[in-house]
């Protein structure tokens, strides 16, 4: 089944709206694309002059999946991208750019499920304006783990004067986004960020690991700083997964994780409309000037 539509005065063909992305829950494409439609006028504004990644999925959450970098050459002319050269190859990469409904509503078509965002903004993509926390449990650890590690996280933020915002990756991890301003290069972010990491790790070594295999992390919470490096995407907020249940990362109030009684699971396509009514765009802040880091940089000097 295949739709013509009119998007903002430009044409937009919807093709097989009747195949399932989420089987087990009985969502087609039509849902995923109706998905990003209504939550369109909370997104783009994440979304706006930063790089996009193409992770689509085809045949459903089930089906194979591949990354895709490079704007299709079939795009529409009115799709927006951004030309990157390649350090490794030398090759331009032709990014996609998604600030309007058009385009977000054109990726969702090309199955795109998920939000796979790089944490600077057009021209400055060697300055990141979000810094990156990512909190991811090895089994035994849960989420329920996560949530903790993520105040230690707030209290070492807390001693440079910094604010993060947490949200449920919507898998089974955690991130903290950090706003800040576009001064500083990936490699500084990054050290900044593994700084922080290493403390935490410090005072928290029994649920706590920062060993890159996974064999060597022990059933731990996995203290992930090397996210903030550039090419590198996050999961942006509101972003759909491919899981079963059609979870949304979803923004958290640090009282939610003080609480410990948030879970992954208790947001998704169905509920994240009613959530937003409720709490609002916890998220907002981040569309606001950045923070200053220097305090911070000059620690890790």
């Amino acid at each position: 089944m295949d739709r013509e539509v009119i998007v903002a005065g430009k044409s937009l063909k919807l093709t097989n709206l009747e195949k399932l992305m989420w089987p087990g829950d009985k969502i087609n494409k039509a849902g995923l694309i109706k998905y990003y439609a209504d939550i369109a006028d909370i997104l783009l504004p994440h979304l706006k002059d930063r790089l996009f990644i193409m992770s689509r999925y085809p045949d459903g959450i089930h089906g194979e999946m591949f990354y895709q970098k490079d704007c299709p050459g079939y795009a529409p002319e009115w799709v927006r991208t951004f030309p990157v050269k390649s350090p490794d190859t030398g090759k331009t990469i032709n990014y996609i750019i998604c600030n309007d409904l058009n385009t977000l509503l054109w990726l969702a078509n090309q199955a795109c499920i998920e939000l796979h965002i790089w944490l600077a903004k057009v021209p400055e993509i060697n300055y990141p304006d979000i810094m990156v926390f990512d909190l991811d449990p090895m089994p035994p650890a849960g989420f329920a783990d996560t949530l903790e590690v993520a105040l230690l996280v707030k209290e070492a933020l807390d001693q440079f004067g910094l604010h993060g915002y947490p949200k449920t990756s919507g898998a089974t991890g955690l991130h903290v986004f950090v706003p800040i301003k576009p001064e500083y290069t990936y490699s500084e972010v990054r050290d900044a960020v593994e700084f922080i990491c290493r403390q935490v790790h410090a005072v928290f070594p029994r649920k706590t690991t920062m060993e890159r295999l996974v064999a060597d992390r022990g059933g731990k919470v996995y203290l992930d700083y090397l996210q903030n490096t550039r090419g590198k995407t996050m999961t942006f907020q509101y972003s759909l997964r491919p899981v079963p249940g059609a979870p949304v990362s979803t923004p958290l109030t640090w009282e939610e994780v003080r609480q410990g009684k948030v879970r992954p699971g208790d947001f998704n396509s169905g509920n994240i409309r009613d959530r937003i009514r409720q709490a609002g765009d916890l998220y907002g802040d981040l569309l606001k000037p950045g923070q200053r880091l220097q305090k911070l940089v000059a620690m890790v000097r």
